[in-house]
């Protein structure tokens, strides 16, 4: 690996419904962009989950939300791709969109282990390692377990260092440790919906966005 030339520094790729964005993806994020040296990290909120029910809160109000979260911070974009496209939000188009855009800079696809550790029921799961370098967010000391199909892709293309991913523009798979913040969007979703307050888990503009648009509220019966 060494002695090839370093391509560029890569794209960060995060995923998700973000409903909504909270300070534990932020600082997740943040903490990705010094650590793996990104250009820069992309949120990608999505309009159409294959693998959960579509949230009540619409796409739109959900990006718009990460956008506000992201505001002052110049590493962190959102990138509204897949609300513009039709059919169920397959992060395979998504990557194969960024390829076409980004011929040859690393991308790094970002995912907790949980969702790691159901790959293999993702829509043309193994494209993905083609189209971009597989960061997966681990707690210390702890591994997700995995089936054959993904030991052996751990087996292929695990790197242990986070310079490696410097150098190519996908292909390999990197265990990266986090100690994310303990915070859910459905616990935020639930205080909104008792009416308590949401404060310090979420940015100042996400927290004052849902209270003005009436988001998370219990409908009445």
């Amino acid at each position: 690996m060494w002695g090839v030339p370093r391509v560029a520094k890569p794209i960060g790729i995060l995923g998700g419904t973000f409903n909504p964005i909270h300070l534990g993806h932020l600082r997740s994020g943040v903490e990705l962009c010094d650590r793996l040296d990104l250009a820069e990290l992309r949120f990608i909120p999505c309009a159409i989950p294959p693998h959960r029910p579509v949230p009540e809160v619409s796409a739109t109000a959900r990006s718009e939300m990460v956008r506000q979260a992201i505001q002052g911070a110049p590493q962190l974009r959102v990138d509204e791709r897949e609300l513009r496209r039709a059919g169920p939000s397959y992060t395979v188009d998504t990557l194969r969109e960024l390829r076409q855009e980004n011929a040859s800079t690393p991308l790094c696809l970002i995912m907790g282990s949980d969702a790691f550790g159901n790959l293999t029921t993702w829509h043309e799961w193994d494209q993905l390692i083609d189209l971009a370098h597989l960061i997966v967010i681990s707690r210390p000391g702890a591994r997700p377990s995995l089936n054959s199909r993904l030991s052996q892709l751990v087996r292929d293309c695990e790197v242990n260092d986070a310079r490696s991913m410097h150098h190519a523009a996908s292909g390999l798979l990197l265990f990266q440790e986090l100690t994310p913040l303990a915070i859910s969007s459905s616990e935020i979703r639930r205080l909104v919906g008792a009416g308590k307050s949401i404060r310090y888990l979420v940015p100042d503009a996400v927290n004052d966005y849902i209270l003005a648009n009436g988001l998370y509220q219990e409908k009445p019966p």
